[in-house]
This record gives structure tokens, C-alpha cells and sequence, in this order.
């Protein structure tokens, strides 16, 4: 698989977009959604990134965010990944009485080719970010991932998903997470 070289511009937004491992829909639970939200609170005190947007879908999320400085985005990724994974996994594994958090943890199991110390993986290792140079892309970005849920069928307007900006914007509801507005 290609390297595809990375350029973070001071400044600019960072849209990104990353999937659970295989797919796997952890993010029906509530318990994991308020782990990822919460991870993402306190790397966003911990670093003082912007936080612009966002949507957490069933199995994966996309960020709208302007880093401090532009070239944290990849130390900023990697812990997300890392915390929310790391309470994600002990969770389930608290819980293998369960039939779900079994499956679950069967689905995140890593094969033994894998070399590696980890047994288990909640997210893919690569995430794509895209820069956002324009205020019109800015925008189109916004509304993509708002409108993100209402397209996958799982609610029929954006205002029912409480895991996105969506809220904070338009009903200025920030009571899961409050956004950094662009003038």
C-alpha cells in the first residue's frame, strides 16, 4: 500500500475521516460513544486544537479541526485512537460474560500474523485527512457530516443525532460537546 505524504499548512483545517476496524459498529453503544466523546474533550484541553465539526457514525468519525500547531494532527490522531481504544477494549473485556461484548471482541481480535502487542484493534491504522483551504469547502464539509446519519437511514433530520455539531449550531445545544465557531 502506498505512503501518501502528508502537508499540514498552518492555520488550516484538517477534515478527517477514520473507520473502526473491520467495519465493526461499536458506536451503537452508548457507553463507547460518551468514551469517544470524552476522549475527544480532554485531547482537545490537553492540545487547544480547534474543534470546528464532527459526526461519530455506528463505525467511524469524521473531525473538522484546525490544530495547534498544524503538524499535531498526527500526534492528535494517534492518542484519540489510542485512549478511546484502550477503555473500548478493557470495557469488553470486563464485560466477556456478555454474548455481545464476546462478539465484539472476536471481531477486534487480531490475527496472529500480526506482529504486534496488542491483541485486539478498534480502528483502522490509517485515517485520510483532506485540507480545507475555503470557507465554501468549510461549509460543504459541515453539512456532509451533518447530514451524514440522515443519509445512512438512521435518523430522518440531522437534529435527532446528538453525535455530531449539528446541534451546537443550529440549536445551540453544546451539552455533548460545544464547537470552536470560525468567524
Amino acid at each position: 500500500m502506498p505512503v501518501y505524504g502528508r502537508h499540514f499548512e498552518p492555520g488550516q483545517l484538517q477534515f478527517i475521516t477514520t473507520s473502526t476496524y473491520r467495519r465493526g459498529r461499536l458506536f451503537t453503544c452508548q457507553r463507547f460513544r460518551w468514551i469517544f466523546v470524552e476522549t475527544l474533550r480532554q485531547l482537545r484541553q490537553e492540545t487547544g486544537f480547534l474543534l470546528i465539526g464532527w459526526v461519530l457514525m455506528p463505525d467511524h468519525f469524521r473531525l473538522l479541526i484546525r490544530p495547534q500547531p498544524a503538524a499535531e494532527t498526527v500526534r492528535f490522531m494517534r492518542d484519540l485512537k489510542k485512549r478511546s481504544a484502550q477503555q473500548i477494549i478493557a470495557a469488553l473485556d470486563r464485560n466477556r460474560q456478555h454474548p455481545h461484548c464476546r462478539a465484539m471482541l472476536s471481531k477486534l481480535q487480531l490475527p496472529p500474523t500480526v506482529h504486534s502487542d496488542a491483541h485486539h484493534r478498534v480502528w483502522q491504522r490509517r485515517y485520510v485527512p483532506f485540507n480545507v483551504f475555503t470557507q465554501k469547502k468549510h461549509m460543504e464539509k459541515l453539512d456532509y457530516m451533518h447530514n451524514n446519519p440522515v443519509n445512512k437511514r438512521l435518523v430522518s433530520s440531522p437534529d435527532q443525532w446528538p453525535w455530531s455539531s449539528f446541534r451546537s449550531y443550529y440549536l445551540n445545544d453544546s451539552s455533548v460537546l460545544s464547537m470552536d465557531r470560525l468567524a
